[in-house]
């Protein structure tokens, strides 16, 4: 019994995708009838489809169809923004994410289960490691994600004063704002000008220049990007020239920064406490005191 419980969680994640390469199979079948019924044939030299779309998508599309039941209400929503904030909303749906997460979780605590039952453990261990590799996987995705979003906001912190000063030189040599904007994306690289080259597509497609800058501070939670759209805002209501806001903001911001580097740089001694006492100490008395008893030792014994 404990042979065949080994095999059946160690090889159960094959299930999953035997399921999804059947659903794909079906949805390609029902894709063909359409075509056929449309009276249109698909040409033998279709652009290849990506295995992310032929498999990966369609099974998490059912796997969290399935599980998403079970899931707390919010729960979509919450990893909408958190994919927002990673910059990876393009990329992954929230109901694709959740799919992926619940697929990890499954598949860890299959593994888990699996080695528990191949070394022969109590069925209360093996239940437990099964719950910690579900959480386990489940989970991991969830703090890759958070850390890409930390990441993705300090590059924007340490960026922005630099692209606000291109922003002032462009609009004080007499470009608009769209066009300093523009500018801006065309000279600089990174989160922030992929960011700004979403406010100039948005605000060619018809959508009001505040609207687009409220989105991209709801987009990206980084208080001095909130504050620079703020000003901008303001300024847009209320007519005031965006040179000079632009040249206060940079101003705040790089004294915000320098404030933040001396903080950082206050901490640094209580957090270099602890590798010191801990390994750095330890060491300098073993070379210090170690020979001097050594030869109280040898002294001792030979007496």
């Amino acid at each position: 019994m404990e042979k065949w419980l080994s095999v059946l969680s160690m090889f159960g994640f094959a299930f999953f995708v035997i399921l999804g390469l059947t659903h794909v199979r079906q949805g390609k079948r029902i894709q063909e009838r359409l075509l056929r019924a449309l009276g249109r044939v698909e040409s033998e030299a279709e652009e290849i489809v990506p295995l992310k779309e032929r498999l990966w998508q369609p099974l998490l599309h059912y796997l969290a169809g399935r599980l998403a039941k079970w899931a707390p209400e919010g729960q979509r929503n919450r990893i909408s923004l958190k994919l927002t904030q990673a910059g990876m909303a393009g990329q992954w749906e929230s109901l694709e994410w959740q799919g992926l997460q619940y697929g990890l979780g499954v598949l860890g605590a299959l593994l888990l289960f699996g080695l528990a039952n191949l070394a022969d453990l109590s069925l209360i261990w093996r239940l437990e490691l099964g719950i910690g590799g579900f959480i386990a996987g489940y989970f991991a995705l969830d703090t890759w994600l958070k850390t890409r979003a930390k990441r993705r906001e300090r590059e924007i912190e340490n960026t922005l004063p630099d692209v606000l000063d291109l922003l002032t030189i462009s609009v004080e040599a007499g470009l608009g704002f769209d066009a300093a904007l523009l500018k801006v994306v065309e000279k600089q690289k990174g989160v922030l000008a992929e960011e700004f080259l979403k406010v100039l597509q948005e605000i060619k497609m018809g959508r009001p220049r505040r609207e687009a800058l409220r989105d991209l501070g709801r987009r990206n939670h980084v208080e001095d990007l909130s504050n620079v759209v703020a000003s901008l805002v303001q300024a847009d209501q209320l007519g005031i020239g965006i040179g000079g806001v632009l040249r206060n903001q940079a101003r705040q911001i790089r004294l915000k920064r320098r404030q933040r580097a001396e903080e950082k740089a206050q901490k640094a001694p209580i957090k270099m406490m602890v590798p010191l006492v801990l390994f750095v100490f330890p060491s300098v008395f073993i070379v210090v005191l170690g020979p001097a008893l050594i030869q109280i030792v040898d002294m001792f014994t030979k007496h």
